[in-house]
């Protein structure tokens, strides 16, 4: 049996053996034109921010000037808006996943969003939704807490209102209110 080797140069991938029977996809070169129309669509399909159409060019294994320019014309082009970006987010996190503005936060803040955009889109969030959506998720998950002892049934709720990104004080206030 023959076998076929392959081996990219430029790169640090291992030199690659393939029998007649398997199959593999080569690493796919882009051009600048090719790439900007593939994230123009990747781009158009859901609100993404900077970092995720660096990486995704990054993956396509574009060079740093071709990432800077096709970046530049997707901003031009009202394709990638940072503060469009976060006020969807924010708001599909909170009514969708029911998160606090906390986790809400940190998870821009992992996506490099500025502090500026971070504030704009926690506006989003009206304070009587807010409040009314985290007594709600309060009492819904106090009804699927089988504990007895109040103690651990106290702690099993803070950790999951907490792990949701709900403020330290609201979360400790709604708990002594529910579990005297």
């Amino acid at each position: 049996m023959m076998e076929a080797a392959f081996f990219v140069p430029n790169t640090e991938l291992p030199l690659i053996k393939l029998s007649p029977r398997s199959t593999i996809e080569m690493i796919k070169g882009y051009t600048v034109q090719e790439a900007t129309h593939k994230l123009e669509q990747f781009c158009a399909y859901q609100e993404r921010c900077h970092k995720e159409v660096e990486e995704k060019l990054r993956g396509m294994r574009m060079i740093p000037q071709a990432i800077d320019q096709i970046i530049v014309h997707l901003i031009k082009e009202n394709y990638l808006n940072e503060e469009r970006f976060a006020r969807s987010f924010a708001r599909g996190k909170f009514i969708i996943k029911k998160w606090g503005k906390i986790r809400i936060m940190r998870e821009l803040k992992a996506r490099n969003i500025s502090p500026y955009n971070i504030k704009t889109a926690l506006k989003e969030i009206e304070d009587t939704d807010y409040l009314k959506t985290f007594n709600e998720l309060s009492q819904k998950r106090l009804t699927q807490i089988s504990e007895k002892n109040p103690q651990k049934k106290r702690k099993k709720l803070a950790d999951y209102l907490l792990y949701r990104g709900w403020e330290h004080q609201l979360v400790y206030d709604k708990i002594y209110e529910l579990i005297p």
